[in-house]
C-alpha cells in the first residue's frame, strides 16, 4: 500500500461533493489528529508542539520538506573557527507585535528554551553546550567547548521569541496569546483545548507571501471523523490520513493525497535502571527483580514482536518495518542493521536463559492519540509478548497525560512507568538526534538524555555519542553515529524499534501539499491551484 515514490501525490477517481461548501480560496480550514500539549515552542519537544510553532514563529535555519537546510531568520552561517559558529541574521523582520527583530531576540531564546518549568521533553537536547553571544543586532556567534559540526542543524530545531513579548512569561501566557508573539507566516489568534485553533495571515512576513487570510485547525482526534469531515466539505484539508481509508480515497478524483515516508520511528523503552520495577512482577503478581536489566530478556521481547505483522493487519501496510533509529536514505544509517526476525521460539530460549522460564508479568503503557493506531500497536505487541509467556496488560491513555507520567510521573520525577509505547522523529535529519535524546546516559545539566524514559547507560555508547558530536569530518562522524547506534540498539537493545512511520495527508480538489520527513503540516505550504 505504501507509494514508494516516497514525497509525490496522487489523484485517481470516484465523486464528492466538496465545493458546495468550501469556503472562499483564502479560508482554510484543518482536521488534525493531535493538538499541541503547548502554544509555547519551547514546552514539549513533541511533534504536534513543533508543527504548531512553526506556523507562528521562525526558526534561524529552517527546513523544507526533506529536512535540508534553507535561511531562515538568519541569511548565513560559517564555522569561523573550531568553537564558534558565526551567525548573519535578517535585516528588516518584524515580529507579529510590530516590534522589530534583532541579536536581543535570539540570545533569549537559547537562554529559555532549555530551562522551561515542567518541560515533558526539553529543548536542551539542542542548546546545551551552546552559548550565545551578540556581536552586534544582527550578528550571533555560538560558543562550544568542543568542535560541534551539527550546529545548524541543532540550531534548525529551535523557534525564536520575542524577548520584549515574552520575558517572564510563563507557557499559560503563551496559550493565552499574550506572549505568543512571532515572525512566522500565522499570527497567533486563539485557542480552544480539545476544539479548535484559530489563526490569522502575518502580512509582514518575511518569506514568500503567504496565501491564506485565515485558518481554521479542527481537533478531530478519530481518523474516520477527520476523512467524514472532508468527504462532507467541512475541512479543506487533514493530516494522519487512517490506513484503512487510503485506498477508498485514492479513487475519488475529488480528493488529492499526499505520502511519504517520515524520520519517526515507533519503538519501545524499558525500565534499565531500577531493580524494582513499578509495573513487573512475577506471574503470580509477587515482587520480582526487574528482569528488564536484563538485555537477553529485551532480546527475547523483540523476537516474539511480528512486525512484519503489525504493519500489514494493524497499519494496513502503511509502514515500514524498523531496526534502527532511522529508515534507509538518511544519513548514517547502518547497512548491516535490520529489522528483527520474528521468532517466538528463540524468545521463549531466551526467557529461559535469562533465568525466567516461565515468563513474567508487565503493563505496557502507550498514548491513544499521539501516533497512527498506537492504541491497536500496543494491543498487539501485549498479544504477542503473552503468547512466549510475558502476560501484557495495556493501558493507554491520552498523551497530554502520557508524556508528563512517562517522563517524570515517578518518585523525584523519574519515569514512571517500566515499558513504554512511543515515538521519535530525527529533528535534525540524522541519528544523532535520537543518540544523544534516547540513548546517552540523561544527564540534565548537559542535554543528554532528555527523553531517555528507560534511562539506558553505557559508558562507550556516550563515548562514540559525543566523539561524534564533536567531528567535523562527514566520514568520521558517520561511522561513529553508526557505531553508536549498532552498539545502543543492536546489541544493548536500549531502545526496540517496531516501525517508521507512512505519512498520508488528504486535501480536497484544489489544494495540494507535498509530504514532509518530518511529518509537519506547515500551514503556509498548503498551496490551492487558482
Amino acid at each position: 500500500m505504501y507509494i514508494r515514490n516516497q514525497l509525490t501525490a496522487v489523484t485517481l477517481a470516484a465523486s464528492i461533493a466538496l465545493t458546495a461548501t468550501a469556503l472562499m480560496a483564502a479560508d482554510l480550514r484543518v482536521g488534525m489528529n493531535a493538538e499541541p500539549s503547548a502554544i509555547d515552542p519551547h514546552y514539549h519537544n513533541l511533534g504536534p508542539n513543533n508543527a504548531m510553532a512553526q506556523n507562528i514563529f521562525s526558526r534561524l535555519i529552517e527546513q523544507d520538506e526533506k529536512q535540508r537546510l534553507n535561511p531562515g531568520l538568519a541569511t548565513s552561517w560559517k564555522a569561523i573557527d573550531d568553537l564558534t559558529w558565526e551567525f548573519k541574521l535578517r535585516k528588516g523582520v518584524k515580529f507579529h507585535d510590530g516590534s522589530p527583530f534583532s541579536a536581543d531576540d535570539v540570545i533569549f531564546t537559547f537562554e529559555r528554551a532549555p530551562n522551561v518549568p515542567n518541560s515533558p521533553s526539553s529543548f536542551g537536547t539542542y542548546t546545551k553546550g551552546k552559548t550565545a553571544v551578540k556581536i552586534d543586532d544582527f550578528t550571533v556567534q555560538f560558543k562550544t567547548e568542543k568542535p560541534f559540526p551539527l550546529m545548524p542543524q541543532d540550531v534548525s530545531n529551535v523557534h525564536i521569541i520575542s524577548k520584549k513579548a515574552a520575558e517572564g512569561a510563563t507557557t499559560a501566557d503563551f496559550n493565552s496569546g499574550k506572549a505568543a508573539i512571532g515572525t512566522g507566516p500565522f499570527k497567533f489568534v486563539k485557542w480552544v483545548p480539545g476544539d479548535v485553533i484559530l489563526l490569522a495571515k502575518n502580512p509582514d512576513y518575511w518569506g514568500d507571501p503567504v496565501e491564506w487570510d485565515h485558518v481554521t485547525i479542527k481537533t478531530i482526534k478519530s481518523g474516520p471523523g477527520r476523512v467524514a469531515a472532508l468527504l462532507a466539505g467541512d475541512v479543506d484539508f487533514i493530516d494522519n490520513v487512517p490506513p484503512t481509508d487510503i485506498s477508498r480515497l485514492s479513487k475519488d478524483p475529488n480528493v488529492l493525497l499526499s505520502q511519504g515516508i517520515s524520520n519517526r520511528v515507533i519503538y519501545l523503552h524499558m525500565d534499565q535502571f531500577r531493580e524494582d520495577s513499578p509495573f513487573v512482577t512475577a506471574k503470580d503478581g509477587s515482587k520480582i527483580k526487574n528482569p528488564l536489566l536484563d538485555v537477553r530478556v529485551r532480546r527475547a521481547i523483540s523476537k516474539a514482536i511480528n512486525r512484519d505483522l503489525i504493519v500489514e493487519r494493524v497499519m494496513e501496510g502503511v509502514a515500514v518495518p524498523a531496526g534502527q533509529l532511522l529508515p534507509e536514505g538518511f544519513f548514517a544509517v547502518s547497512p548491516n542493521m535490520k529489522p528483527e526476525k520474528y521468532d517466538p521460539d528463540g524468545a521463549k530460549k531466551l526467557l529461559a536463559e535469562a533465568g525466567v522460564p516461565d515468563g513474567f508479568k508487565m503493563t505496557l503503557h502507550g498514548p491513544n492519540d499521539r501516533y497512527i493506531n498506537d492504541a491497536k500497536i500496543a494491543e498487539a505487541i501485549a498479544q504477542m509478548l503473552s503468547a512466549v509467556g510475558i502476560d501484557t496488560t495495556i493501558e493507554t491513555m491520552p498523551k497530554s497525560v502520557y508524556f508528563k507520567r512517562a517522563s517524570g510521573g515517578g518518585p523525584n520525577k523519574t519515569p514512571e512507568f517500566s515499558f513504554i509505547l512511543v515515538g521519535w522523529g530525527a529533528g535534525t535529519g540524522e541519528p544523532s538526534s535520537p543518540l544523544k535524546s534516547l540513548l546517552h546516559t540523561y544527564d540534565k545539566s548537559q542535554g543528554f538524555g532528555a527523553s531517555n524514559r528507560g534511562r539506558h547507560s553505557d559508558p562507550t555508547t556516550d563515548k562514540l555519542i559525543e566523539e561524534a558530536l564533536a567531528t567535523v569530518d562527514d566520514k568520521k562522524r558517520s561511522d561513529l553515529l553508526i557505531k553508536a547506534t549498532e552498539l545502543a540498539v543492536g546489541q544493548r537493545l536500549g531502545i526496540i524499534p517496531l516501525h517508521y512511520q507512512v505519512n498520508t495527508w488528504a486535501a480536497r480538489k484544489g489544494i495540494s501539499y507535498k509530504a514532509r520527513t518530518d511529518e509537519r503540516t506547515v500551514l503556509n505550504l498548503v498551496s490551492s491551484s487558482k
